[in-house]
């Protein structure tokens, strides 16, 4: 994974220093592109270890059309937490201790993080034991999974996940494979605008490549899941498709740094790459539409130590 590691570096050492949506502070560049060999290995970070199982289940629930942590929850995937949880406590109906500004404040006063894990764990127990509640505050409204799979005409839903496989199936040199998350008219109305906005599909010499761009991209704890969600994308795409694989191509827009993750990108960059795992489906002839994370397996990861960070939501 050199070239995320490269794309650390470049950032340290180019960056310029802006203030973000969080309030916590950014070194960032504008622009930055990463390319991927599918063929040699699966990109999984290996300068630390990182929760493949997460990814896997967090892109099924994509492909799906779900927008509720309810099932994410259930299948142990605290991903989307953060988002939900800001949803209950700014709500008029919670009661609970003082919760705002709890991303930066859990991560620096420990009191105030035993307090946050107690009102997690309730909020969770209670979106799975509570239908009403769950629907109410553990939907993100119109995130991905609404947009690539029943995408609002008006009239009607477009599903583009099932357009996009149709379309590489039928004629697989058109210049339209293209899905789209960012819906300017839905954008308000979702606990968090897309970040990885676009990708495209590109089919040569019975490859299946695919370039995302990404809008915002936070280097230490998101890039990493967004390398390896897409480039298992690019994977059960190629499968459903009857395709080998190519390339997964990485468009930055704000690449930046969180000021409280430069220690952990520092002792990312002290450690030496290991070997990329194997990716492994068990699907048949199984719909993408209809698996399990069981059905997805990695063979062979060997990684350095986890190295924790606080989110910024």
């Amino acid at each position: 994974m050199k070239q995320y590691l490269d794309l650390c570096k470049h950032v340290l050492e180019t960056g310029t220093r802006k203030e973000d949506r969080t309030g916590t502070g950014t070194v960032s560049v504008f622009g930055y592109q990463m390319r991927f060999d599918l063929n040699e290995g699966f990109p999984l970070m290996t300068t630390k270890k990182t929760a493949f199982r997460l990814i896997s289940s967090e892109l099924l629930w994509f492909l799906k059309g779900d927008t509720n942590v309810k099932t994410l929850i259930e299948d142990r995937n605290p991903i989307w937490d953060e988002w939900a949880f800001e949803q209950w406590v700014k709500s008029a109906e919670y009661a609970g201790p003082d919760m705002t500004d709890f991303g930066r404040r859990a991560a620096m006063d420990e009191e105030f993080a035993v307090s946050y894990k107690i009102e997690m764990d309730a909020f969770k127990k209670r979106v799975v034991e509570d239908a009403d509640f769950a629907e109410k505050y553990a939907d993100l409204g119109p995130v991905y999974g609404k947009q690539w799979r029943s995408w609002s005409t008006g009239e009607g839903t477009i599903d583009q996940i099932a357009n996009l496989i149709d379309g590489i199936k039928r004629n697989p040199d058109s210049r339209r494979h293209i899905v789209t998350a960012w819906n300017p008219s839905e954008v308000e109305d979702m606990a968090l605008p897309p970040c990885h906005a676009l990708f495209q599909f590109y089919v040569a010499d019975g490859k299946l490549s695919c370039q995302l761009y990404q809008r915002s991209a936070d280097i230490f704890l998101g890039v990493p899941f967004n390398i390896a969600s897409y480039a298992l994308l690019v994977h059960l795409i190629a499968h459903e498709c009857g395709l080998g694989v190519g390339e997964f191509v990485h468009t930055l827009g704000d690449a930046h740094i969180y000021s409280n993750h430069m220690d952990q990108v520092n002792e990312q960059l002290s450690r030496e790459p290991k070997k990329l795992p194997t990716l492994k489906l068990n699907i048949g002839e199984q719909s993408i539409f209809d698996l399990a994370t069981t059905d997805i397996e990695l063979e062979n990861y060997d990684s350095h130590p986890r190295i924790k960070a606080p989110i910024a939501v």
